[in-house]
């Protein structure tokens, strides 16, 4: 391996305080050798005809911090949105699907807005995710859970960063197609699919960039540190 993606991971969960191992998630054109398939049990069809392994590809993520397993365009399709800005489905494709209608009834999303998320170019043949640590291969994308406080280090070392919204796993697509990193604060979709906590945000960091980010991080967080000493012994003149 180019990297030493398990010192990579140690050293970005100290220097951030991560709660939840980074990610790796690989895009390749068929499952890596040596990496078993996520094997759950497919869901009943939908009335539309979607299922899926899980109600939507983000939450492979949570599932991602303890073990690597490989998925298919089928493994994610129950959720519309996620297959298409994977790259598994093209915006025809998922148009007349009922989680898409319900989208865009709800107001949640306009039609106009759906041909502008960004999204993976290429159609992947598998994609893969594990705890960075443990990354037998270099990944395409490093994905970190956050919180607010996090997402400032963040922003502090890589001024360049994407603030995203609605959908959340877009900026998987951003960091792998524009090479840009990319925080997002969430959607209201995936967190109730995931299960993510209301004080959690993501990131999506290109692994090419890793060592450059880690290396701004440790730069800023140093900076904050004493910031936050000063601020800590200013206010006590206020006790």
């Amino acid at each position: 391996m180019e990297n030493n993606w398990s010192a990579l991971s140690k050293t970005l969960t100290e220097v951030l305080g991560l709660s939840t191992p980074p990610i790796a998630i690989t895009f390749s054109d068929s499952a890596p050798n040596g990496v078993k398939n996520f094997d759950a049990p497919m869901a009943q069809p939908a009335d539309d005809g979607r299922t899926g392994r899980v109600p939507a590809g983000c939450v492979f993520w949570m599932k991602a911090s303890d073990k690597t397993f490989s998925t298919v365009a089928q493994d994610h399709g129950n959720c519309s949105v996620g297959s298409l800005t994977h790259g598994f489905k093209t915006i025809e494709e998922v148009a007349g699907n009922s989680d898409v209608a319900a989208l865009i009834d709800s107001g949640w999303v306009t039609l106009d807005v759906v041909p502008q998320i960004p999204t993976v170019t290429k159609k992947p043949g598998a994609v893969t995710y594990g705890p960075l640590a443990e990354s037998p291969f270099d990944p395409d994308v490093v994905l970190l859970r956050v919180n607010p406080k996090q997402v400032m280090v963040i922003h502090d070392a890589w001024p360049k960063m994407h603030l995203e919204g609605k959908p959340q796993c877009h900026i998987v697509a951003i960091a792998k197609e524009k090479g840009e990193v990319a925080a997002s604060v969430g959607c209201a979709l995936s967190r109730v699919r995931t299960g993510m906590s209301v004080h959690e945000m993501t990131c999506a960091i290109p692994a090419s960039l890793l060592s450059e980010v880690i290396e701004a991080l440790v730069s800023t967080s140093s900076a904050d540190n004493l910031v936050a000493r000063y601020a800590g012994t200013d206010a006590l003149r206020f006790a």
